[in-house]
């Protein structure tokens, strides 16, 4: 049977880099990106590594809502899927919201991830054993845990509301492993590391990404981040790649997988039972999988 694997975010950086490491590994990939030039570029790449079928490229806008149904119906109509990546991420500068009224680093980060994963749990289930592999981040560490609203009380700081939308992605994950254990469906988490990617590019040079009490240090920051960000995408890759493949992982679930593409241990704040319960009920409030 043909082992098919959709990766989000899938035109550039660590996502392009995932897919040509799965279609090398026999998988027929689809990317999913917004700009049609980079897709076409990118299928021609993965083409050029695969050895499975051939690689197709959708034009979605993960930051939308009805984008991700839309896009999520599409992939189920074409049958069993073997593999999802949700690579897709973002972090910005200014405080923004998607056409959804959503603040939109949660909304890409964590909410676009969930509704696909969720919509797409059958085609899942005809394809297993199959894998959910959700792109994760150290920034998870600098996260205020609570998930009672969209958006923490204070100003807006690209870096600490980033890691708070990947820890409720991860704290997500975990669940999800554990409320699909058995049914065939693995659920891991990865974490690439640091790569120079347009997103880090983009916006870890800017002090306006921390609170003012960090910027005090930002000299120091910048200088971390900078180190942190200088890997190459391929590297970075690595631990989606095993996450997604590696058959040393046949019948397990729940696990993360580090940047140097080992099991870690979760950030002790991301299994518990009730920040679980808290993104949960604050994903099914913002994006109901039966919308009205």
């Amino acid at each position: 049977m043909e082992q098919r694997a959709v990766v989000t975010a899938g035109t550039g950086g660590i996502g392009l880099e995932t897919a040509t490491g799965l279609a090398a590994a026999g998988y027929t990939v689809t990317v999913v990106g917004r700009n049609a030039a980079r897709g076409a570029d990118a299928v021609e790449r993965i083409n050029a590594a695969g050895t499975g079928g051939a690689a197709g490229f959708v034009a979605a806008d993960l930051s939308s809502l009805p984008a991700v149904r839309t896009l999520a119906a599409r992939l189920a109509a074409e049958g069993a899927l073997t593999v999802l990546v949700n690579n897709v991420g973002a972090m910005f500068t200014d405080h923004r919201q998607t056409a959804d009224g959503i603040e939109a680093t949660f909304a890409v980060n964590h909410i676009s991830p969930y509704l696909l994963t969720e919509l797409l749990l059958e085609p899942l289930r005809e394809g297993a054993p199959s894998r959910i592999v959700n792109v994760t981040s150290a920034s998870v560490r600098t996260a205020r845990r609570s998930f009672d609203t969209v958006e923490p009380s204070g100003g807006y700081y690209g870096f600490h509301w980033y890691g708070r939308a990947k820890l409720a992605n991860l704290a997500y994950t975990l669940d999800l492993a554990e409320r699909l254990r058995g049914t065939g469906i693995s659920v891991f988490a990865a974490d690439p590391g640091g790569a120079a990617t347009e997103m880090t590019n983009g916006t870890m040079a800017s002090p306006r990404i921390v609170s003012p009490r960090m910027r005090l240090l930002w000299p120091l920051l910048r200088r971390v981040f900078e180190h942190s960000t200088s890997g190459l995408p391929s590297v970075a890759a690595r631990s989606s790649i095993l996450a997604a493949t590696d058959a040393s992982l046949d019948g397990r679930t729940g696990l993360v997988l580090g940047p140097h593409a080992r099991p870690v241990r979760p950030f002790r704040h991301a299994d518990n039972p009730r920040t679980a319960e808290a993104v949960l009920k604050l994903s099914r409030e913002l994006a109901p999988l039966a919308p009205a």
